[in-house]
């Protein structure tokens, strides 16, 4: 359930001009040394607030949301009250109701509420929706400005929510204005991490001469990228693998996406290359597939023929003279040498003229 969670958090979105701020919760009922509440504020994909109720403690995951808190207490006040005490209650509630039409005695509600802002366009969009044991629950439509029910179960739910204007009012006025006004101030703080943009190096991989080919981007921030494979200057899908974003040590991030060539020509080649995409950054990074700048490490094996062969021949000759050495010890346990000759045997032997 925390990697669903954590999934939920962390999934990209590649976006040029566009802003998100969005918070989700998590209740929970029946599972063992899980919070009954946990609670993050995520600003372009980037984790800036957590909260749980059993650390009790709102924690500041940027140096700019520390900045916030410090220049604006009663901004730190807002998230303690909504993670310890408004946020807890509302969930148990909720939760008391959708225990009665189920009998499981595990039992997970999600909610995911935030805003969307073009910060060229101006344009806003706002979203709230809930999911229950893992399946889409109820959402709220900003256009129609009514819950939406894709679930039988969640239909009592959606007519007591459509009757409650005063609820339908907050939640239109939260994702129009005060969700934008706060991404805006998260901006303004978290401008230099936030906005900032660094360019991977790319370079095409392959295992051996019959693996596909992979195109690797490393060292890129932020981590909402795009990378694909073209042909002919369109985007392909057939034979192609896309790995995952991953981080790296320092911070930035690598991801890969694997080409098979296996039904291609050597002289279609040329028709191919790789194109990594960067939010807020115009031009793309394009990789021509070609032959001589792929990297390899199969040649190392036919470097490696003659000390392997030779440590090879050594290791029999070792083997020959062990198992000669004891034959020979054998043989002579087995035959004792004679009995030394007399002394003037040994006269005559030695001096055959006297």
């Amino acid at each position: 359930m925390k990697t669903l969670f954590l999934l939920l958090l962390f999934c990209p979105v590649l976006s040029a001009v566009k802003h998100s701020l969005k918070l989700f919760d998590t209740a929970s009922s029946g599972v063992p040394d899980f919070p009954e509440l946990v609670r993050a504020a995520v600003v372009d994909g980037i984790l800036a607030i957590y909260c749980d109720t059993n650390k009790q403690i709102v924690e500041p995951k940027q140096d700019w949301m520390k900045k916030i808190f410090e220049n604006d207490p009663q901004h730190l006040k807002l998230y303690i009250g909504d993670c310890f005490e408004k946020q807890p209650n509302l969930f148990k509630v909720k939760m008391y109701s959708l225990k009665q039409h189920s009998n499981q005695s595990v039992h997970i509600l999600q909610s995911m509420s935030g805003c969307e802002w073009d910060d060229e366009t101006g344009e806003v969009n706002g979203f709230s929706q809930y999911g229950y044991n893992g399946m889409d629950f109820i959402s709220f439509d900003l256009k129609t400005l009514m819950w939406i029910a894709p679930k039988p179960q969640a239909v009592s739910t959606n007519l007591m929510r459509d009757a409650e204007k005063t609820r339908i009012k907050y939640c239109e006025n939260y994702v129009t204005h005060i969700c934008p006004e706060l991404l805006k101030k998260y901006l303004a703080y978290g401008n230099s991490s936030l906005r900032r943009t660094d360019l991977p190096s790319v370079s095409l991989v392959q295992k051996t001469p019959s693996s596909p080919v992979s195109c690797h981007a490393t060292g890129f921030y932020p981590d909402r990228a795009l990378m694909f494979w073209r042909k002919d200057g369109e985007e392909i899908h057939e034979d192609v693998d896309h790995g995952e974003i991953l981080p790296n040590h320092d911070g930035s991030f690598q991801m890969s996406v694997d080409l098979n060539l296996s039904s291609v020509t050597p002289e279609d080649w040329r028709r191919y290359d790789c194109v990594f995409q960067l939010p807020g950054v115009k031009n793309d990074v394009v990789t021509k597939l070609d032959q001589a700048e792929i990297r390899t490490n199969w040649e190392k094996s036919s470097d490696m023929t003659v000390p392997i062969t030779a440590a090879a021949v050594v290791l029999v000759l070792i083997l020959i003279t062990a198992v000669g050495l004891m034959v020979y010890t054998k043989k002579k346990a087995k035959c004792p040498p004679s009995p030394p000759d007399d002394g003037s045997e040994l006269s005559e032997k030695l001096n055959p003229e006297t």
